[in-house]
Parts: structure tokens; sequence; C-alpha cells
């Protein structure tokens, strides 16, 4: 099979493309960030190209990695019937345009926090005076997905934060919104989506988006998630049956994941979606396919995706692994490029993702310097483990990330999966996370 893999920024379709040669597969690789002959992303990894429209007209199947580059374009290739997984103009809206993604939730009868949409700070600082009470600020729209995110603890938290971004030009103009803030335990589930409808298999999973331990520090995207694959899952028939319909209107063909926080009472409060492969969960899930995960998605845009395609209830948990200065190396300008991998083996490579890395050189043992794995950015890799309970997985991909030698810093956060601990029993007294289990 020949395979596309076309990504804006380098968040984790290296891996997957590497993946997919290994198994035999044809697999190019494209970037939007990087020029190939200026950045080494990929180099000596996988067949990278320059113009993915060189060989779009070639594939068998296109893997979209973010819903923010080529969308209009693709549909033109659709048209002419190239198998594409992943987004469209309309489906992106529902993740980037936070009031529209509200909106489909309530049309499936999904109730939802009350928010409140703004694109003047002065309106919203206002808002929040007389509400004289905390909010959560999401982007919507077309902007940076970390801008305009904030979790206030305080209405004096807010109003200084909205005021900042109020003050500093780029800022001017966004639409956001000020979400009512839920109690409770953050949990998600997601699912392939295709002519077929859903395919088999619900993905629960646990996110773990700050820098730091004890969930501290900035947001980065994700640090690390707990996942397992399921036949049944509550949480999916309150939050993603009821939205088949649309997909289906749409046309969509991906992956949907929905973010919830599940309240004391039990109700599952939707705080977005997901329409794309999400970071690192897509990597992370590599290692619960029971099938090539290939010939499972040129399955999935066919409407028939192989039955049994994942391991069913076995937990895997994903863990970043990073160099200084990430999240911020893109603002620092700090040398992430060349500093060499060592302490993998190929066994242990199965479990090892590698997300901004490249083939460069290094020195041995001796001093001579020779061909080794190398980072090609700040976002290295992520590493996973696999297990019958929470902490076996956990313990599973801790031994491994401490077999990494980056002499450079490399960092991670220690405590993925950990407060699921006490958060296992919470929602399984709903009737969520059924039969999962945090250590044996």
């Amino acid at each position: 099979m020949k395979v596309l893999f076309i990504e804006p920024h380098a968040d984790g379709l290296l891996d997957i493309a590497m993946r997919a040669k290994a198994a035999g597969h044809t697999a190019w690789y494209y970037c939007h960030d990087y020029d190939p002959r200026n950045c080494p992303v990929g180099r000596g990894l996988v067949d990278r190209v320059a113009d993915w429209r060189t060989v779009i007209r070639r594939c068998d199947l296109v893997l979209l990695g973010a819903n923010d580059y080529c969308l209009h374009e693709m549909q033109r290739y659709r048209a002419q019937g190239i198998p594409i997984i992943g987004g469209s103009t309309e489906s992106a809206e529902w993740e980037s345009d936070r009031a529209k993604g509200m909106q489909v939730f309530k049309r499936a009868g999904i109730p939802v926090p009350p928010y409140r949409a703004f694109t003047s700070y002065d309106d919203a600082i206002g808002y929040v005076k007389r509400q004289d009470r905390p909010f959560v600020s999401k982007p919507s729209g077309k902007c940076d997905d970390k801008a305009l995110s904030y979790v206030a603890k305080t209405p004096r938290d807010l109003i200084y934060m909205l005021d900042r971004w109020r003050r500093a030009v780029k800022r001017q103009g966004l639409e956001f919104i000020l979400q009512e803030k839920v109690k409770g335990i953050e949990f998600a589930v997601g699912a392939w989506f295709g002519p077929g409808g859903f395919a088999e298999g619900w993905e629960e999973n646990f996110e773990f988006k700050k820098l730091m331990p004890g969930n501290l520090g900035p947001n980065t995207g994700e640090m690390g998630t707990v996942m397992r694959y399921v036949k049944k899952s509550k949480m999916a028939e309150k939050v993603l049956r009821p939205v088949e319909a649309q997909l289906g209107r749409l046309g969509y063909i991906g992956n949907v994941d929905v973010n919830c926080i599940v309240d004391e009472d039990g109700t599952p409060w939707p705080l977005e979606f997901t329409m794309r492969c999400g970071w690192p969960a897509f990597n992370i899930e590599q290692d619960l396919f029971d099938v090539d995960p290939m010939e499972f998605l040129a399955g999935l845009a066919a409407g028939k995706p192989p039955y049994h395609a994942h391991k069913w209830d076995e937990i895997a948990v994903g863990v970043v692994v990073a160099i200084p200065d990430f999240p911020y190396s893109h603002i620092t300008r700090k040398e992430v490029v060349g500093v060499p991998i060592w302490g993998l083996d190929q066994r242990s490579m199965a479990r090892v993702h590698l997300a901004q890395a490249m083939m460069g050189e290094g020195p041995n043992e001796q001093g001579r310097r020779e061909p080794c794995l190398a980072t090609a950015g700040d976002y290295v890799m992520i590493v996973t483990g696999l297990g019958e309970a929470v902490q076996a997985a956990r313990q599973s991909a801790y031994r491994l990330v401490k077999k990494v030698e980056i002499p450079n810093s490399p960092f991670w956060r220690v405590d993925i999966g950990a407060r699921l601990s006490r958060e296992l029993p919470e929602l399984q007294r709903h009737g969520y996370a059924a039969g999962m289990v945090f250590s044996v």
C-alpha cells in the first residue's frame, strides 16, 4: 500500500510513517513547517517529500495529522476518489469553534456547561466582574489553541489574564468563550468513524496536559495519556453515539474524541471535540492495534474496518520525553537539533514513538563519531507501556524511559496515570470505566 502522511507540525506522524514503512508499505512523509532541505525531522528514517502534491495521486491512503492545513485542497482529492483519513473544513470547526461544537452537543440532546462567547476583552472583563466568579476561558475559531486557554481559580486572576491578552496587540479581536467551571473528574472517550458509522471499539482515555507533576505549570497539549479499548462504554453511549447522525451527514472519516468532566452526580459534561488524530494518543494507540493500523484505516475509509482490531481492555500508558526549552523552544530559539539519543535497542523501539527525531551522529564509547538517533526538535518521543492494570502499564513505561539517554537534560512527568488510583473508584461508582483496574 502507498501511504502519504501530511502534518503541518511535527507532532506524531513521523512515528506512524516509520511503522508503516516497517510493515512493508511505501510511506511518504510531509511536514509543512519544515523544508526537507533545511529541517532534519525524519531524515534517514522515512522517505520525506518536499511537496505532497507530487505523490498524492499515486496513494492508496492519505492520513492527515491536524485540522489547520490543506483541508480545502483535500476536498478536491476526495472527490477524485483518493481515500483520506482526516478532517474537512466543516468537521474542523467542531473542534476549533468551541461555540459551534457546543451546538453540536445540544442538537444531539447532550447537556453542556453554560457558556458565553466574546470577541471583546472589555465585555468579558465586565461580565466576570458582574458574575464575581471564575470561569474557564477557551479559544474559539482560528487561533493558537494555547492562546486564551485558561482555567481561573478566582475572578481576579481571570480578569488579570483577560486584561493581559487585551494589552497584547496580537491577541486583539480573537473569539473566545467563558464557560462555567464544572467540578469533577476529567475523562474522555474516542472512536473511529467512517462511511459505515463507528468502527468497533471505544477508546477511553485520561489526559495529563500540564508540564509538571501534580498538574502544575503551563499547558503543553499533553505530557502523557492513559488509554484502553473496550467493546462497551457508558461514556460513549452518553456523548458519542448521540452525534453519530451528525458525523454521517458531514461525511467524516477519522478519529473523534470527546473530553468530559464527570460531576459528583455522575453527569458527563462535554468540554470539547477532537476531530483528528490526537497527540500523543494516536502514537500510544499503535500499541493497542491487533492488526496492521494501515489496513485498519484503509478499511475504515472503505466503510469496512476489520473487526477485533484492538487489544481489548489492555491498558496503555504513554509518557512524553522532551528536552529544554520545551514547550517554548520556538520562542527562545534554543538549539534542539542533533542531540544524540542512546540506550535504545531494536526490541525497545517497539514501544518508543519518535516525534521530532532523525538519524544523526554521536560519539561512541571510544569517542569516535558514528550514526545514531538524534533529536530534530524539543518534542522528542513518546514512550509506552502495557499492562492489565494502570500501575503495571505505568511501571513498564517508566522502566523504558529510564533507559533513554539524551545528553541535554531530558525530562518527563513522573506521575502519568497516578491520579487514577483515586479517580477510578469514583467513576466506577457511576458506571464509567467499568472493569478498569489501577493495581492488582
